[in-house]
């Protein structure tokens, strides 16, 4: 199979990691930087160009999009799509997760624990808003923040009315959060793939930041989810269409509570703190799955 990469850079640990393991299966590895691809769209003949020649032979995609491009990146998956060519993630499931109040409203419908959480238009109702989410300490979040970036905490009252009008007043939208103080800094990191969990870890906040993720200076450990912790991160995949993710999630007095779930997860701090091969567990998944896209598309299901 000739398994292309959707990625930036190979110097990326992730996308290196899935060289490494496409190449291992015998396979043929092809990176693609995105950003730099053509989108050619005529009569019955969609195509791709990538460093000046058209991009053909693929058997399959494994899209890695940073949230910042998400737009173009998955107008490049979409036109894989196009040419039938199997997607780990497909294009629609990949920007439905990274629209954070999307992704939560689908998560509430559905009954999946949350933290409360609340949208607003202006910050006259700044008031309003902090009181209804129990008041400070409460989480202050870009709607496209990504890594950590754009997630604040605010200690009181005050700090969190400036925060809002700042944001809001230069028409930034957010998202305004009751804090889960029994998680103590720490989040869990469940990664999915083809509805299994297949390794989770628990990522501690450094000291005095109460943001746990890896490249916020979080650590990571290996740790065994209870049965619900596993159905919640399975389910919220399942109704974001994703394949492979990444769910980060808190324990609460009333359950696991989703945060956030990224198409694009990091191997990594996962890797490391697990022991598991989550690179070979991705590739075998492909495999699975595009030979019997091709099959499929060829009896013209």
């Amino acid at each position: 199979m000739r398994i292309a990469i959707l990625s930036k850079s190979q110097r990326i640990y992730s996308t290196s990691r899935l060289v490494q393991a496409i190449q291992k299966r015998g396979h043929e590895a092809l990176v693609i930087d995105h950003t730099k691809c053509f989108v050619g769209i005529e009569q019955n003949h969609p195509t791709v160009f990538y460093a000046g020649k058209e991009v053909k032979k693929v058997d399959a995609v494994i899209p890695r999009i940073g949230a910042s491009v998400t737009f173009y990146g998955t107008a490049v998956v979409r036109q894989f799509e196009m040419q039938r060519i199997f997607s780990a993630n497909e294009s629609q499931s990949i920007t439905r997760s990274r629209d954070k109040l999307r992704s939560l409203q689908l998560l509430s419908r559905a009954g999946l624990g949350i933290p409360k959480t609340f949208f607003a238009d202006s910050s006259k109702n700044a008031d309003d808003l902090i009181e209804m989410v129990g008041g400070p300490p409460l989480v202050i979040k870009l709607l496209e923040g990504t890594q950590g970036i754009g997630v604040i905490l605010a200690e009181t009252v005050q700090s969190a009315k400036s925060i809002i009008d700042a944001f809001l007043g230069e028409e930034i939208y957010i998202l305004v959060q009751e804090f889960i103080a029994e998680a103590n800094g720490a989040d869990i990191r469940a990664f999915v793939i083809d509805g299994q969990v297949v390794g989770a870890m628990e990522r501690q906040g450094k000291a005095g930041e109460f943001r746990s993720n890896i490249h916020r200076g979080g650590k990571g450990k290996v740790i065994e989810l209870s049965e619900a912790e596993q159905l919640s991160a399975i389910r919220a995949t399942q109704i974001l269409g994703l394949q492979i993710a990444g769910v980060d999630m808190i324990r609460s007095s009333l359950g696991p509570m989703i945060l956030e779930v990224n198409s694009s997860p990091g191997l990594k701090g996962i890797e490391e703190a697990t022991g598991i091969d989550i690179a070979a567990k991705i590739i075998e998944f492909v495999e699975r799955n595009a030979p019997m896209k091709q099959v499929a598309d060829k009896v013209g299901y």
